[in-house]
């Protein structure tokens, strides 16, 4: 199964780049193109930008795809919300802005690995500590959200597969209370398995 996280060895460019570089620097665009890309023309240009970044970084275009795949279904969720309430142009943008933006994510962990983000992100928060920061326990929860992320694609992958088993449409009693009920089960083991380490 291929989902955002999943690290993929190269020389490229944007390999070699520090990660926190490339987390500040995601941030940065997401925000960039959420205030700048207000029309189907500029979110045409901004898709060239992210498709020659990951031309230029030699990464797999269908591998990203895969990535993009399981969110697929949400994004058609509020493309059609947007397009009753705003109507298509702006359901465009938005949803096109969305996808870009998990589109740059998955290029930054695919190039970066988990352990070399969390650690940018603990050193980045480290002169914190002498104002009482929890910089240790910031940094656990920054790992269980980055390890959440493909489990919870496998959950909806999972509660996808069975709707389709059973031929039922989407609605939100079958796939997001199935979604939520999955992930509240998850976040219970996770807080088993830390107080079992000692972390409470």
């Amino acid at each position: 199964m291929t989902v955002l996280g999943d690290y993929r060895p190269g020389g490229s460019w944007l390999h070699r780049l520090p990660a926190g570089v490339k987390l500040i620097g995601l941030g940065l665009v997401i925000i960039a193109m959420t205030l700048a890309v207000d029309s189907p023309l500029r979110l045409g240009v901004a898709t060239v930008v992210v498709v020659s970044v990951v031309a230029s970084a030699r990464l797999s275009s269908v591998a990203l795809l895969a990535q993009l795949r399981p969110v697929l279904w949400v994004v058609g969720f509020i493309f059609v919300l947007q397009v009753a309430l705003t109507g298509w142009r702006r359901a465009l943008v938005v949803c096109g802005v969305l996808l870009l933006a998990v589109a740059l994510a998955a290029i930054v962990t695919t190039t970066t690995r988990t352990a070399d983000m969390l650690d940018a992100a603990t050193r980045a928060m480290t002169p914190l500590a002498r104002f009482g920061f929890p910089v240790r326990q910031v940094a656990i929860a920054l790992a269980l959200t980055v390890r959440s992320i493909p489990l919870l694609v496998e959950i909806i992958r999972q509660v996808e597969e069975a709707r389709r088993a059973r031929g039922l449409r989407i609605s939100p009693r079958i796939v997001f209370v199935p979604v939520i009920v999955g992930a509240l089960r998850a976040a219970d083991d996770f807080s088993e398995a830390l107080i079992a380490r000692g972390i409470d």
